[in-house]
């Protein structure tokens, strides 16, 4: 007897005797594709928590780079203040960006009466992102007020937009 098949013979064997196998044989298998199925979701998932738990930690690290770049430009236009005296450039010393002029430094800040009288408890000791908030809150005289006071002192655009946002000056 040969291992050659004729075609009708292979076709038999696919076509009949190959379902009739799979169908007695099912109820013993039957266990083990559901138990490897099982352990390949369970692996899937692994695979999951990880990859998202890696990407958390490298955005969360890449978006603290970010922040500390964009604070750093936000102190060098003059938006906002450094986080320590030791980082903010004195008055004497002019500040400046390559191929730009360079710039004189912003005074140092001093209360003032004036500054007392703002809605704004200590006004000329917060940055514009301590300011801006507060803004909500005013009423239409206060914001005039506030907004007098910045454009005689500072002129910190960040406020002064902010105010005219609100309905004020």
């Amino acid at each position: 007897m040969t291992d050659e098949k004729n075609p009708i013979g292979h076709v038999v064997e696919v076509a009949v005797y190959a379902p009739i196998g799979f169908v007695l044989e099912a109820r013993r298998l039957l266990p083990s594709f559901v138990e490897r199925g099982r352990q390949q979701v369970n692996m899937a998932k692994v695979v999951g928590q990880f990859a998202v738990t890696h990407g958390q930690t490298t955005a969360t690290k890449k978006l603290a780079k970010v922040q500390a770049q964009a604070g750093a430009v936000l102190t060098e236009f003059g938006v906002t203040q450094a986080a320590t005296p030791a980082a903010a450039p004195t008055a004497a010393a002019p500040t400046s960006t390559p191929g730009a002029p360079a710039t004189p430094a912003p005074a140092p800040v001093r209360s003032s009466e004036a500054a007392i009288a703002l809605p704004i408890a200590d006004y000329d000791s917060l940055a514009a992102s301590q300011v801006i908030p507060r803004l909500a809150g005013l009423s239409e005289d206060e914001l005039q007020a506030v907004h007098d006071y910045e454009v005689s002192h500072r002129g910190r655009k960040t406020i002064l937009g902010k105010i005219t946002q609100l309905g004020g000056a």
